[in-house]
């Protein structure tokens, strides 16, 4: 396998094991005498700037920030300068960037061959016409050479859009009604994917807020790893409509948070045939980043979909698409009015050259690079290195990864599962651990706070993402300031 950037696959049953022994103990953290005498303090001295903005943001817009992974314990840090592996903010401090902008950027922010690509196209043609552009053809063909799975290709505007296609597209394909998905799984903010978000087992009782009931009348939960369980859903839906598709987030739920055997998807893979239903590979965030191929390609299945977001537009907007095999991916309208028995997608800023171009140009720059393999190594290396952190200060958590997606858990906030509960039971054991689940989570926030001001940028303290900008020498640096942390970090008596 060429530009695959995963060199090991760790035992899930390992991890949860770990984890296990995390969430059995109170919460590990920084202790309040550093929290308050540095790490505030490096916020109130260093971040004005960043604290006008978002002051003054709070009253425009709702939560003061526009996207979620922006907010960060004590406020968020305004950011106006990105480059390679380094973020500096309004004030003008540097940090090593493992947000990635929540994955696209690969090959490193601000890519100078990106950059340029579009500016050139800015000149030439501006972002977009509305009309048919060579790129989206380049594009295509492109994503159709790394991945020939994916025959036809069509580019919308989000990762969230794109499920809602695929669903269309399945129901459609197999005249069955029903979704299966993995507990704890992202897809998307669609109200009949925002079911078992984050939590396995949670069904629509955490985060569905604002979404009748009804909504989820044909969307099923599994649990994670658990083919068992999968295919006793697929045999109940015979007898409730069939099964459409069962969609997968290939290295397991929440970007691998939640991870699965190795051999996971060929199970389901499997049992999808068995049954009749289509196999959805979820590859918002593996497409591109652990091999050239997706994961896919690593794992050798072939999905009848496939979910696209991310660097599919090189770090622009616009970053979506679902793609497969032309009897299915073909079901999508196309055109005006055809009145032909299709699913109706669309997006008037879907596909626009500026997109379109950005992702061809980063796709192709990742396969000249061998930027997959490169950032994988980086993961493997912050990921050994957080390990030997952790055994030298002899704190309990948890750091594992899949290639350049790396794990770090801290308080085991995202590790709690419910899907061993039964109705009416389940709301009862919901309620009774909101209070630790809540508790776990502002701890984990509280760390992500200490690494930032450590010039640490992380996805809210748990989840880093490696690019091929990062180098051996920014690796040890970030283990060195990682340090700076762990060493501050005490058992407290929270959640006993």
């Amino acid at each position: 396998m060429t530009n695959c950037g995963i060199s090991r696959w760790d035992d899930p049953r390992d991890i949860n094991r770990r984890l296990k022994i995390l969430t059995d103990q109170p919460i590990w953290e920084v202790s309040d005498e550093y929290y308050e005498g540095t790490i505030l303090k490096y916020y109130d001295e260093k971040c004005a700037a960043s604290k006008a903005v978002f002051d003054e943001a709070k009253e425009f817009i709702p939560g003061g920030v526009q996207h979620n992974l922006a907010f960060n314990k004590p406020f968020p840090v305004c950011f106006e300068r990105a480059e390679g592996a380094y973020l500096y903010d309004k004030d003008g401090n540097q940090y090593i960037d493992f947000l990635q902008a929540g994955g696209p950027t690969i090959l490193g922010s601000n890519y100078p061959a990106i950059r340029d690509a579009a500016i050139d196209l800015l000149k030439s043609c501006g972002p977009v016409t509305g009309l048919l552009h060579e790129a989206e053809l380049m594009i295509a063909k492109q994503i159709n050479h790394c991945m020939p799975n994916v025959e036809m290709f069509r580019m919308l505007g989000s990762g969230t859009e794109s499920v809602m296609a695929s669903l269309r597209i399945a129901r459609i394909a197999t005249g069955n009604k029903r979704i299966i998905k993995v507990g704890g799984a992202y897809h998307g903010w669609s109200d009949q994917m925002v079911y078992g978000l984050k939590i396995p087992g949670s069904r629509n009782l955490l985060e569905s807020h604002g979404i009748p009931r009804k909504m989820f009348a044909y969307t099923d939960e599994v649990r994670p790893n658990d083919l068992d369980m999968l295919e006793g859903m697929l045999k109940l839906n015979k007898f409730r409509g069939g099964t459409a598709a069962v969609i997968v987030e290939p290295v397991g739920p929440e970007s691998g948070t939640r991870p699965i055997d190795k051999f996971y998807n060929k199970g389901v893979r499997s049992l999808c045939d068995k049954y009749g239903a289509l196999m959805i590979f979820d590859e918002v965030v593996t497409g591109f980043r652990v091999a050239l191929g997706g994961a896919q390609e690593y794992f050798d299945v072939v999905p009848d979909l496939t979910i696209f977001g991310k660097i599919v537009a090189g770090g622009f907007p616009a970053a979506g698409g679902v793609g497969g095999k032309k009897e299915y991916a073909g079901l999508m309208a196309a055109g005006v009015g055809t009145m032909k028995h299709r699913a109706y997608v669309g997006g008037t800023l879907a596909a626009n050259p500026l997109s379109a171009l950005a992702g061809y140009t980063a796709i192709k720059e990742i396969e000249r690079t061998n930027a997959c393999e490169k950032a994988g190594r980086a993961g493997d290396r912050l990921t050994d290195g957080l390990k030997q952190l952790l055994d030298k200060y002899a704190l309990p958590f948890v750091a594992y990864n899949q290639g350049s997606i790396v794990h770090l858990e801290c308080t085991g906030a995202m590790t709690f599962d419910f899907s061993s509960f039964l109705l009416p039971k389940s709301a009862i054991g919901l309620l009774r651990s909101k209070d630790m689940m809540i508790e776990r989570k502002d701890s984990m926030e509280r760390m992500g706070a200490a690494y930032m001001a450590n010039g640490i940028v992380t996805l809210a303290g748990s989840r880093l993402y490696t690019s091929m900008a990062d180098t051996d020498e920014v690796i040890d640096e970030a283990l060195n300031r990682f340090e700076n942390v762990f060493k501050h970090v005490v058992k407290t008596a929270k959640c006993e």
